[in-house]
């Protein structure tokens, strides 16, 4: 049986590109995580996709509801919408002090769909250069000019609004998801008010550990009315999945409209809306949990201030500098060894010489994980 050529072809382009990352040390492959290890990579950082008490209420919550359906059975212009997804809506919008809320089935799609289908032909898209590649792509699938901007370097940002033409649209994050640095969003607002700017605001990493009931950056300083999109995670320090737009009813209008993530995906399944439901009403009655990490957060700092490659932030993220693929791989076995759970970040996904350890702080980790972790990072050479 003779070979399809075009099949052959494309194999050997596979083949080539998947050795080009071999061979400059990018390669990715899927590794399961190690139950043994100390967790240190999750973004888990509240431990609410480990709480026991918040898998009974979720359960609970769908007894309540009778819900006897595995799945949302198509998209929500369709069949998929139900009176859960709209209380949920409702629920999340009071949460996020909002006119509405529209939920997507994640983060990345929302944004994705945001970025998308705002921007038109003649308008200008300037996000920071650090913004998660979910922002690129959707800027990208529009018809706008796009430009980035200096991370969180508010002078670049504004001689690019000088220049900027058609509808403005300014997308960057509440807290960075390498670095684990913060948005100056207080200014950002005030620059954005001078050129007539429209914000779009990714929350991801803010979602949970931050504001009451968990409700980011943007509302705990109280300019959540002065920025257009909030687009918020539940797949991180929510522990569970999904996200939603958080905005007035026209953008939510709008996006039902005109967002294809939005128009041409099947719903959450009741159990993930239930979820959603769920880790927020759990949260609202344990915030002390965002003082416990913010406590764990502050020992890790204490005992890294000595090291000299090490990004410090006030977030759960943290950061080690190891240039070059191989050294942060090195490191990162190094850390495996000792029975740490962290993982390597390499380029492309960061550039060239900003290779690095990830380490995300939660609230399950102890402080003697937290010192022997600091005291493993000293020891590895730069």
């Amino acid at each position: 049986m003779e070979s399809n050529s075009g099949n052959t072809v494309l194999d050997h382009w596979l083949a080539k590109k998947l050795n080009d990352r071999k061979s400059d040390n990018s390669f990715r492959s899927l590794t399961l995580p190690s139950e043994k290890s100390i967790d240190f990579t999750s973004n888990d950082y509240l431990g609410l996709s480990h709480s026991t008490e918040l898998f009974q209420l979720i359960h609970h919550r769908l007894d309540e509801l009778s819900m006897r359906f595995n799945g949302a059975t198509g998209s929500r212009l369709l069949s998929g919408n139900s009176q859960q997804l709209q209380d949920v809506e409702l629920f999340l919008s009071k949460i996020f002090k909002s006119e509405c809320s529209l939920i997507f089935n994640s983060g990345y799609s929302a944004n994705l769909g945001v970025l998308s289908s705002l921007p038109q032909r003649g308008d200008t898209i300037l996000y920071d250069e650090l913004v998660h590649a979910c922002i690129k792509d959707g800027a990208r699938l529009s018809l706008a000019s796009r430009f980035p901007f200096g991370h969180n370097d508010l002078n670049d940002l504004e001689s690019k609004l000088k220049k900027a033409k058609g509808n403005i649209f300014i997308a960057v994050e509440s807290i960075y998801s390498m670095d684990g640095d913060r948005c100056p969003l207080i200014d950002l607002v005030n620059l954005a008010e001078r050129y007539n700017a429209f914000i779009i605001l990714d929350e991801a990493h803010s979602t949970g550990v931050m504001g009451k009931s968990g409700s980011g950056l943007a509302v705990s300083l109280g300019v959540q009315h002065k920025i257009g999109a909030r687009i918020y995670t539940f797949g991180k320090a929510m522990g569970i999945h999904g996200a939603c737009v958080a905005g007035s009813s026209r953008l939510i209008e709008y996006l039902v409209n005109f967002s294809r993530p939005f128009i041409y995906t099947t719903a959450l399944p009741p159990h993930s809306v239930a979820s959603i439901e769920c880790a927020f009403q759990y949260l609202d009655q344990h915030q002390h949990l965002q003082d416990v990490l913010q406590d764990r957060v502050k020992l890790f700092l204490s005992l890294t201030s000595g090291l000299t490659n090490r990004i410090s932030s006030s977030s759960a993220i943290q950061t080690a500098i190891f240039p070059g693929n191989e050294n942060a791989r090195n490191a990162s076995r190094t850390l495996q060894q000792k029975g740490f759970d962290i993982r390597p970040i390499l380029s492309p996904t960061v550039p060239a010489d900003k290779e690095r350890l990830r380490i995300c702080i939660h609230t399950y980790n102890t402080s003697d994980e937290i010192r022997a972790l600091a005291e493993s990072l000293q020891s590895i050479p730069v």
